[in-house]
Order: C-alpha cells, then structure tokens, then sequence
C-alpha cells in the first residue's frame, strides 16, 4: 500500500477555546528549519524510533504480499479476486485508521508534559473509538457484493472477492484495536513489542495462508476463502499480542477506566482531530488508484510497468513514511514540554533523514532503471516500460520525502487539516488535470501519467515544508481534549 496527505493559528481548529498555550515568551530563530545544526541526541532518538517503524510499516506490506503469493498459485481469477478484495477493505476501512493517528499528538503531547491523566484518557478513547469505527466499517464492508457489482468489476470476480471481504470482517475488530495500541504506544516511544508482534504475525499469517488456502495438516483446502481467514485470524493475533507483550507498560492506563473516558464532546474533538489524517490518506490513495486504472487504458503490459515501478516507489516510502511515525512522536512530545528549541530540531533532524534516504534511492533509479526492472520480470516489453518509468519515480522520491516527513511533523504540532486540504490542492487540482492532459493529448502516453504524478508530488510537498517552517517559528499550542484541567 502507497501511502500518498486554512487557519489562524495552525491549532485552533483541533483544539477549540479547550487549547493551552504552552510557550509565549521563547521564540524560534527566525531562519527556520535552518537554523542551528543538527544535534547528535535528537538524530540518535529519531533513529531508533523511526527503524522499528519502518519495520513495522514493511511487515504490513508483506502481509498483503504473501496473501497474494498464496492465492496466485490457484489461478488467475484467484489472484485478481483477492486484490479486488483488498482494495474494497482498505477503501471501507482507511477514514477509520485515519480517525485513530490522532492518538499521536493526544497522547505524545500528554507524554511530554508528563500529564498522566491525559495519557489514561487519550489511550482508553482510542480503543473506544476503534469498537465505533470497527462498526461502521463492517457496515460497508459488509455492501461488497452489490457495490462491487454497481462498480461493474468482472462478474466472475465479483462473487469470490465479495466471499474473501465478508470473511474479512471477522478481523476489523482487532485490525482497529491494534491500530489504536500501535499509535498510542509509539507515541509513549515504545516500540519494541511492536515490531516483535509484527514479525510474529507475518509468520503465523504465512503459516495460516499455507494450511488454509492448500489444505495442509489435515485441514480442507479453502482457497481464497482460505487467505480471508488467515487474514482475519492473524489479526486477532496481532491484537493479541501487542496487548499482552506490552501490558507491563499499558497496565497503568488500562487497569481502571477513567470516568470521562466515555464524554461525548471530548470524543468527537479526537474523532475530528482524526478524519482529516483519513481523508488524506483516503485522497492520495484514490490518486494513486486512478493512475492504475487509467494506466490500464494503455494496454497490460503497460499496466504491468507500472505496477513494477509502483511496488518500488512504495517500498522506499516506506522509509519516509517510518521517519514520519516518529517525527510525529517527537515532535509532539517536545510541545508536550513546551520545548520549542527540541521541536525544531527534531523536525529538522527529520527531514533531513527522510529525504537523505529517498536522494539515495532516487539516485539509484535514476541510473540503474534498467537493472532494477529486470529483477522483477523477465517479460521485456514490460521491463522496458518499467525501465521508462521508475527514473520518473526517481525523480519524485525527494519531493515523496518531503512531503512524507513534513505531515509526521505538522501531526505532532496537532495540524491534521492542513495536510488533508494540501492533498486535494496537490494531487487534484494540480496533478490529476496534468496526468490526463500528458498522458492523453500529448505523445508522453504512461509517462505523461506519471509526470502528473510528480507535479501533484512537488506542490504537496513545497506547502507543507513551508507550512512546517511557518508553525515552527510560533508559539506552540498543546491540543487539550478536554475543557477541563485534571487528571
């Protein structure tokens, strides 16, 4: 999965009149995110948070792989029912996800400022929150047959794909659960259950397609059918164990329940600071996604480069992405503290990790295309597609970094609005109308799609660097949930 994200104060949309003014009489430098060097300890903290994260964040990724792999063996229609299927879950279920990243600030905030009572509230109403959104999600997922159908997929498909995201339900639960732990445990900066969990759940999910889909171990063989379930079970799984590897550490927050865990409006303000993070994620994903589709328009082995060039543009994000995670962390723990001088340089030594590693990955896109699409087919008219496109996927690796990190950072501030509205401006307004224009009355064809892409890319990422530089250089605001003051 490719992750692709105006007010008077960068604040006060998430935090209404409930916002407590940390810092306003210390000030940052006025040349910004340059304005001092980065500083040993904050790039020895920023590494080891981001590097789990990343862990993490390739372990969801090669869950999907396997699922794929499995099922691939069975046939054509198999394999094409399964991504069908996942595509419909991951559309009905990424606002929900979207609405649970706001535990990062919430509880990275309270972390910092040491306000133990915030930390117990933030973290027992994103559980809460994940049984809502948990809900909801199993309503429209439970609506793949008929809006599949509405969506004119092959109607050979449509029957198996619907049968592997009604089985898939049974994971939605957990799947929601463990995201809320995830974030508010990263933001606790505790990740080490987290990656072992992670790596534990891709062998079992690997062990469960095996058995499940082939009949293994005396078990009937179950197909696609089969990798639904092994899906949903490695998902409790992952709830599971996170829970209990990390109960030491969440046991103070979780033994009792608060007696404001459950107030409406504080509730609401979680789920509002939330949505836009879902709305972004939905925007960019559904860019992405029309890119495909039109690519398709073009022909299979068109199609087939792209998605080569794709999958390895995703999986270098991956790294940004986990630079991301924990610039959120870090940053909001500092305004937690009210420690504006650790805010700029945790998001300064940020993004000059994640951009650092995307100008190494770019540069090798750009000189080895060629070799890099020969390791993932042997078909040589969609090698030499793939070899056309990944230099353009070079090319926007910088600004993918860029805009990656700097919406971890504006996440910690509490800015989740500003990335949401940068993503339509960005990818469609901008990008969307250059994609078809190139790629469909110009001779560029697939590449004039792509180069779409990168224009979208590089408007996304310059506003939000300019955005982060401007939020910097103010006081920070803490995001308070609740009206009152109290543990």
């Amino acid at each position: 999965m490719h992750y692709r994200h105006p007010s008077a104060a960068p604040l006060s949309f998430a935090t209404s009149h409930a916002a407590i003014r940390v810092s306003t009489t210390s000030t940052i430098s006025e040349t910004g995110l340059t304005s001092s060097p980065v500083e040993t300890s904050h790039a020895r903290e920023l590494i080891r948070l981001a590097l789990p994260m990343v862990v993490v964040q390739v372990g969801w990724m090669l869950m999907g792989v396997v699922d794929t792999i499995m099922v691939g063996h069975l046939s054509a229609t198999a394999l094409a029912a399964v991504a069908l299927g996942n595509l419909y879950w991951f559309t009905m279920t990424i606002l929900g996800f979207g609405v649970l990243m706001a535990m990062d600030p919430i509880v990275a905030q309270a972390v910092g400022a040491g306000d133990e009572g915030a930390i117990t509230r933030g973290i027992q109403r994103g559980l809460v929150l994940s049984v809502v959104v948990s809900v909801l999600a199993t309503v429209l997922l439970a609506f793949a047959n008929p809006l599949l159908a509405v969506a004119r997929q092959p109607a050979d498909i449509v029957p198996i794909a619907s049968t592997y995201v009604i089985i898939s339900i049974w994971g939605v639960l957990p799947f929601f659960v463990f995201a809320a732990l995830r974030q508010s445990l990263q933001a606790m900066g505790e990740v080490r259950h987290i990656v072992l969990t992670m790596v534990l759940a891709n062998i079992a999910n690997a062990l469960l397609n095996w058995i499940l889909v082939f009949g293994k171990l005396g078990v009937p063989a179950l197909g696609v059918a089969g990798s639904a379930w092994a899906t949903a079970i490695s998902r409790w799984l992952m709830a599971l164990m996170l829970a209990a590897f990390s109960w030491r550490v969440l046991r103070p927050y979780l033994a009792s329940i608060h007696p404001d865990v459950f107030d409406a409006r504080a509730l609401w303000r979680v789920t509002k600071l939330g949505i836009p993070v879902g709305i972004q994620f939905q925007l960019e994903f559904s860019a992405f996604a029309a890119i495909a589709l039109l690519m398709g328009r073009f022909g299979t082995s068109e199609m087939a480069g792209h998605q080569i060039a794709l999958n390895l543009a995703s999986l270098t994000f991956m790294v940004p992405l986990g630079v991301a995670g924990a610039a959120a962390v870090l940053v909001g723990q500092a305004v937690g503290r009210g420690d504006e001088a650790g805010a700029l340089a945790s998001a300064r030594t940020s993004l000059i990790t994640g951009v650092g590693f995307m100008a190494v990955s770019a540069v090798a896109m750009l000189l080895l295309p060629e070799l890099i699409a020969q390791l993932y087919t042997s078909d040589s008219l969609a090698a030499a597609l793939a070899a056309m496109l990944i230099p353009i996927a070079g090319v926007f690796q910088i600004f993918d970094g860029i805009q990656a990190v700097s919406g971890g950072i504006l996440r910690g501030l509490g800015d989740t609005r500003t990335p949401m509205l940068v993503n339509v401006v960005g990818f469609w307004l901008i990008g969307m109308p250059i994609s078809l224009y190139l790629g469909f009355r110009t001779s560029a064809g697939p590449a004039g799609l792509w180069w779409g892409l990168v224009a979208g890319l590089a408007v996304v990422a310059i506003i939000l660097l300019v955005r982060v530089g401007i939020s910097l250089r103010r006081a920070l605001v803490r995001v308070v949930i609740d009206t009152h003051v109290g543990g």
